[in-house]
């Protein structure tokens, strides 16, 4: 049943249905049941808009998981183009999330996560804990120490025959 307050419990042969990804996917098996179109997420004015300018593009909106969904839509719809141009978003709006990351004030960073896939805002967090760790040991965290071994002096052995060098 899809609709619970619709007339007719079935779908007309050749309707369009937006359905989430895990039950198309599960659908596939049932032979001639379901094809699956691109998402409008990866459409050619998405890829444009990217082109132009990939940090502005707020893939958020879009698609929360916008890479993930990708890398499993590429087979089930024979478009290979989508890989490309996954790597090519990726790589260019990770310039940016690394920057931003290592740079931002806390006050900007709302602003910029929010457009942020969920991919991307675990690249973020992750970039922004490694430079907050990386700044406290500048700053002055644990330093290596001598070992103490390497501390203690040694005996110098005076030779039992004076004659001997």
């Amino acid at each position: 049943m899809l609709d619970p307050g619709a007339e007719r419990n079935s779908v007309e042969k050749g309707a369009k249905v937006d359905l989430p990804f895990w039950l198309a996917h599960g659908m596939l098996s049932l032979e001639q049941a379901v094809s699956i179109n691109v998402p409008p997420c990866f459409t050619q004015k998405t890829r444009k808009e990217i082109q132009a300018d990939a940090a502005c593009v707020d893939l958020r909106v879009r698609c929360p998981y916008f890479y993930e969904l990708g890398c499993k839509i590429v087979p089930l719809v024979g478009d290979k183009s989508i890989g490309q141009f996954l790597r090519y978003a990726f790589t260019s709006r990770y310039k940016e999330v690394l920057s931003k990351a290592h740079s931002s004030s806390t006050m900007t960073v709302p602003k910029f996560a929010t457009r942020l896939t969920k991919e991307e805002a675990q690249v973020f967090e992750s970039a922004r804990e490694s430079m907050s760790a990386f700044r406290k040991w500048r700053v002055g965290g644990a330093r290596l120490q001598k070992a103490s071994i390497l501390g203690r002096k040694r005996k110098t052995k005076v030779p039992d025959d004076p004659s001997t060098p």
